[in-house]
């Protein structure tokens, strides 16, 4: 392996959708339009919580956390994807690096808050008794510490073991925007070591945060399970539903793209599920979190009333 990154590729071509200039236009209204609403909703989702103190408990504390890595995912890929759309499908060498350090911080940060946003669930409803304690304001601080500590450390790891690498060419990523996965097969050095500091961090953010999401929510389900009243089950339910549907959406989409290269199966079929936990799921976050929450609808009335004129 190179001791440092001699480099002889000072950029990478990225492989677009299409060569259809038609086709690429309805693409940059398709994916200009998704960035205004990820950026726009997830903006509106942080005032609001901010701006009413009935809604500053832990559960929105987290949201307001989600908003901010949805934000700054959706800026981190799609204003360049934009830019390739309307020019040539280029990135530097440095802008690469740049993509991949943010994108992936804000990927492993919302599989670490989704864990932490179930274990929540899990307190209010297995152990209502204890909530407050168990999920104080010094709780919440650390566990969102904890969530971009972890997640920073991990990708600045895995950056500083890439940077090492040396890229003589080819130089053309099988994608619409740089990832470890897909920049890792371009390398001229042996990406031996890469490749297991990729599968580890897979194991640590995705398979054993899954793991604990699975083992909250059946502790959640039996407690539900035991509420006597059909109302009580409802709204036990509804404060949980909404976590799942993002939970369930985030996951499909982060282990067909991490995992399966891993099982043999090629990246060129990834594509449509990179969009998706890209740029669909951080534009449908808020609406699915405003749509299907009666305190955030209320809060959003008062401060947006146009809204639902």
């Amino acid at each position: 392996m190179a001791t440092n990154n001699q480099s002889s590729v000072h950029e990478f071509i990225l492989q677009s959708f299409s060569e259809n200039p038609q086709v690429q236009i309805l693409l940059f209204s398709v994916f200009l339009g998704l960035f205004i609403v990820a950026f726009s909703g997830n903006s509106i989702i942080i005032m609001v919580i901010i701006l009413n103190p009935g809604l500053h408990t832990p559960m929105y504390f987290f949201l307001i956390n989600l908003a901010l890595l949805d934000i700054l995912s959706s800026s981190t890929v799609v204003p360049k994807l934009l830019q390739n759309l309307m020019t040539k499908n280029t990135i530097s060498y440095g802008g690469c690096i740049a993509q991949i350090y943010f994108l992936t911080w804000c990927l492993s940060a919302e599989l670490l808050l989704f864990t932490a946003m179930a274990y929540d669930r899990y307190a209010a409803i297995c152990q209502p008794l204890h909530y407050n304690t168990l999920m104080n304001k010094a709780v919440c601080c650390l566990l969102a510490v904890l969530v971009w500590t972890f997640s920073g450390t991990n990708i600045t790891i895995n950056i500083i073991m890439t940077v090492r690498l040396s890229f003589c060419g080819p130089n053309v990523i099988d994608h619409f925007f740089c990832e470890i996965p897909s920049l890792l097969p371009l390398s001229c050095s042996s990406t031996y070591v890469n490749n297991i500091m990729v599968v580890v961090a897979d194991m640590f953010f995705a398979a054993i945060t899954f793991l604990l999401i699975l083992v909250s929510y059946g502790f959640i389900i039996s407690s539900i399970l035991k509420i006597r009243t059909k109302e009580g089950k409802k709204k036990a339910f509804s404060t949980c539903s909404s976590h799942l549907i993002v939970v369930t959406m985030y996951y499909c989409t982060v282990i067909y793209i991490y995992f399966l290269p891993g099982l043999g199966q090629s990246l060129k079929d990834g594509k449509v599920a990179s969009v998706i936990y890209a740029m669909v799921t951080p534009a449908l976050n808020p609406m699915i979190y405003s749509l299907r929450n009666k305190d955030v609808k209320i809060a959003l009335k008062k401060l947006c009333p146009f809204l639902f004129k």
